[in-house]
């Protein structure tokens, strides 16, 4: 059973789940749970191969699918039926799988940083990446990435945050889940018709260059499926601009994504499908 921490336990409340990305931790979501917790009781889970959850190393069968049955099991053993998911980078394709191996129990999706497909460049880097591996420290090939994924100045907040993380994390938990990455496309492509009628709504910074403009392609065609981008922001959106992030997530999530007005300036496009 993963690792996870509950706040709040109101029966009247619906539950909401935090899903981070790889090196991450429910510390990344510091400003979402504060913001939250008034309105829904909150899980924030450390998926596999992170902080004290199990291992990658213990199942043969090492997948987002895993990844997606793990947090399933949590909504099992907490007792609740259906939930809200809330997705950062890696964890958005984690609910991404989730919404395809099991659409009845997500409420709605709130998917930041999102990665629907490995473009050329990450490609590249995934093979320099695996080629050098098995000589190099896992920190320099997950420090390399974050300044490559957050480059900017405005990002070294959210870049330093997850970078301090991933410290804690083990080189073959690491590794378990950099082997994966090349199956992100499936997750997405997979999660399309089971979870057509459950509302969507993609979040991602303007200056998530390795990503934005395929997520926006992606996704275009989709039912109940909104997107934001937001000003100032980078891959990390939910630490990069936190204000507009539990805004517009909470609105969503309150109203089973009906359509919401824009809190403020942050927020410059916005397309609803």
């Amino acid at each position: 059973m993963l690792e996870y921490k509950i706040f709040g336990n109101d029966p009247n409340k619906e539950y909401v789940f935090l899903i981070h990305g790889i090196g991450g931790s429910a510390n990344i979501f510091f400003p979402q749970i504060k913001s939250y917790r008034s309105h829904f009781n909150v899980v924030a889970v450390h998926l596999r191969g992170h902080k004290k959850s199990p291992s990658v190393l213990d199942v043969d069968d090492f997948s987002f699918k895993r990844a997606a049955r793990d947090v399933v099991d949590v909504l099992d053993d907490i007792g609740v039926n259906k939930a809200h998911m809330v997705g950062i980078s890696l964890g958005a394709v984690v609910t991404h799988q989730i919404l395809a191996i099991a659409p009845h129990r997500v409420e709605t999706a709130v998917l930041g940083g999102v990665i629907t497909k490995i473009t050329p460049l990450p490609k590249l880097l995934l093979l320099i990446g695996s080629m050098a591996k098995n000589f190099v420290p896992h920190m320099w090939l997950y420090t390399i990435f974050a300044h490559i994924l957050m480059p900017r100045r405005n990002h070294r907040e959210s870049r330093n945050s997850f970078i301090k993380e991933a410290a804690q994390m083990k080189r073959n938990e690491f590794l378990g889940w950099y082997d994966i990455a090349p199956t992100v496309r499936g997750t997405f492509t997979e999660a399309a018709g089971p979870s057509a009628h459950v509302p969507k709504l993609y979040m991602m910074g303007e200056g998530d260059h390795m990503f934005i403009d395929h997520v926006l392609e992606d996704i275009s065609g989709l039912p109940h499926a909104d997107f934001i981008e937001v000003k100032g922001s980078g891959h990390v959106v939910n630490l990069d601009a936190p204000h507009t992030f539990n805004q517009y997530s909470l609105s969503f999530m309150k109203s089973k994504g009906a359509k919401t007005e824009a809190p403020d300036q942050e927020t410059d496009r916005r397309l609803r499908s």
